[in-house]
């Protein structure tokens, strides 16, 4: 069985929807530069438009990470039909 990179095991970890610090990353996943960790899994969630890496400030000042789903809308459709 192949284990799991870092940014595969943090992705995972976000998308059931808990946020991470980087305390937490390196203690649950061994991440040591988990802002490097999360540019690219920012690219990698962006990419299609379906989520959104966005961040919070904790009380002690550090980072959180969390993944939000973004609700795609499709664009509204005039017609003027008064003709």
């Amino acid at each position: 069985m192949k284990t799991l990179s870092q940014k595969r095991r943090v992705l995972n970890y976000m998308a059931t929807g808990r946020g991470i610090t980087s305390a937490e990353a390196k203690s649950r996943f061994g991440v040591v530069n988990l802002r490097a960790v999360m540019t690219a899994i920012r690219h990698q969630v962006e990419r299609y438009g379906n989520y959104r890496i966005v961040t919070e400030q904790t009380n002690n000042g550090r980072t959180r990470y969390f993944m939000k789903r973004v609700m795609l809308t499709s664009p509204v459709c005039t017609s003027n039909t008064d003709s």
